[in-house]
This record gives structure tokens, sequence and C-alpha cells, in this order.
């Protein structure tokens, strides 16, 4: 069995999955606020999901930010983890663990990324690029069948690349990156501040606020000119930054996952007619954007497909 661990500024989920990617067994519990308390929590979290003892052959573990997938170490974390910063996640759920399971990190996009290939929507290609589209945006590239990590782990962050030089500062202290722009975090800002100018739309009869990016996307869908054009501005950007990307890597497919996928359509159509409108002329062929096809809104099942690749040796 393998185990899958997604580490998340609010909650840490991990469950226990077979090798076709099925989930055995699932738990979850509210993220602790310090280093000591973390380390008691996914312990705990890690022996109520596996009572009976199920021999695990692997664990894998997702995490946000820079983590190095030769040591397991956390490099840089900034936000609400910033404390798991220099530590290795492996020593961290060792203790709940067989001494003989093999543990591996990576940057959680990349995990997700992991688990299209192994189950996904990547299974049948060797170049893809992935964006993982949730609070922030992460990513993750795979090019000529091999997940591309950088030399110090870092590659595949593709929520800070530059769109607005002149833009809003991002939490990795650049400006105007992708995800000051396209994430949940800008556009929940974005609908906040038409709520706050008391401007007509049906944002206004909200009871959030300020209203959250799945609630921007349905009133968008249903036709709120203010909420559409929220989206409009959002998803044309996210286009063009996609259309950027086909052209560095020549993916054969490129995926869309995290919480923001799941607008479906409302994200997608315009998402690809932005990239065809931008590359068409010039490649003569369309790209396929897809919605991630693993149904595990977690990040478990890709954490288990790292396990499984640490024991299998591939990507």
């Amino acid at each position: 069995m393998l185990l899958g661990v997604d580490i998340g500024g609010t909650q840490i989920k991990a469950a226990t999955v077979d090798q076709t990617g099925t989930i055995a067994r699932a738990v979850r519990a509210d993220t602790p606020a310090s280093l000591d308390e973390f380390r008691l929590a996914i312990v705990r979290l890690i022996r109520d999901l596996n009572p009976s003892a199920v021999p695990i052959r692997a664990v894998g573990i997702g995490c946000k930010g820079i983590i190095n997938p030769q040591t397991t170490r956390v490099d840089v974390l900034p936000g609400t983890l910033h404390y798991l910063e220099g530590h290795l996640l492996s020593e961290i759920v060792s203790p709940a663990v067989p001494a003989d399971a093999a543990i591996a990190a990576d940057n959680d996009a990349r995990v997700a990324l992991a688990g299209e290939i192994t189950w996904g929507a990547a299974r049948q290609s060797r170049n893809v690029v992935m964006l993982t589209l949730g609070t922030g945006v992460g990513g993750g590239v795979v090019a000529d069948g091999r997940i591309l990590r950088g030399s110090a782990g870092v590659a595949g962050h593709l929520g800070h690349l530059t769109v607005d030089p002149d833009g809003a500062l991002c939490i990795c202290g650049n400006r105007g990156c992708l995800e000051t722009v396209f994430s949940a975090r800008a556009i929940e800002s974005e609908a906040f501040a038409a709520v706050h100018r008391g401007v007509d739309s049906r944002l206004l009869a909200l009871d959030a606020k300020p209203p959250s990016c799945a609630e921007v996307f349905d009133l968008a869908r249903h036709g709120d000119a203010v909420a559409g054009d929220i989206i409009r501005k959002a998803t044309r950007v996210l286009g063009a930054a996609i259309a950027g990307l086909v052209f560095v890597f020549d993916p054969e497919v490129v995926i869309l996952g995290g919480q923001i996928s799941e607008a479906g359509e409302t994200l997608l159509e315009p998402v690809r007619a932005e990239v065809r409108a931008r590359t068409h002329s010039y490649l003569r062929r369309d790209i396929p954007v897809v919605r991630s096809t693993l149904v595990d809104p977690s990040g478990v099942i890709g954490a288990a497909a790292l396990a499984l690749e640490a024991i299998s040796g591939a990507h």
C-alpha cells in the first residue's frame, strides 16, 4: 500500500492508496500553527489512517514552496507554514511509518503532475504543462518524459511567471506574477473591490464578503456583467501566459487542476480560445487544454504517485 500526504495551509490530508490510484482510506486535520504541534498532528493523522497497520511500502508528501526532492528539505515556504523551512519532511513523518518505507517529497504542484502522469491526463504524453489553480498558482512541466525540477527544486513555479512588470506585489517578492492576476485570491479581491464600490451586481447579494472565487465564476456563468468582466480579464491573462509557455515547452497537452478548474467550461472555453488565437498561426495545430482527470481534489493521489515513483524509479 502507498501513503499520500498533502500539506496545505489550512489542512493536512492523508490517504492510503493502492497501485491503481484508488483511495482505500482518507483522513484530514486542521494544519497546526507551530512546528511542535505539526509534528504531533501528522504522526497522529497517519496512525489514525492506518489502525490495522497495513504495510506501507512508500510515502509521498506534497507541500507548497521550494522542496528539495533529493533530501525532502523545505528550503523556502513563505506564509503560515514558514515554520517548516529548514526541516526534512521525511524526518517529520518517519515516526509514523515503517522503518523500511521509502519517503519522497516534492512541491505540491509537481506532485499533482506526478499523479496525472501515473493515473491521469498525462499518461500517454512525454511533454506536458500543468497549472494548479487555487489560492495561488502552482505548476509543473514534463519535458521528454521527465518532470523538470531544476538545479535547486524551483522549476515549475509557473504562478510566478511575470505577466505585468508594473503589477501588484506578489508573495514571492516579485511584481505582476500570474497569480496576482489569476488565482482565487486575485479574483476574490477584484470581486470585493466591486462590492466595496457598490456597483450594480448580484455580487452585492451574496452573504460572503468577499465573495468566493467559485461564486464569482458561478455568477459569470449566469450572466452577471460585473462577475463576467472579472473572469474575462483574468482568464485572458491566464490564456496569454499559457500561450507563452506553449512556445517555450511545446507540450502535447496543457492540464489545468486545482479548485478553480472545477469551473469547467466557464474556465476552459475562454482559455482555449486565447491560447489558439495566440499560437495557431505559427504552430498550425491546436494545443489541447484539458482539466485534470483525477477525481481527488486534495492532492493525496498525486502524493501516492510520488511514493510509487520512489520505489519504481519512474519520472
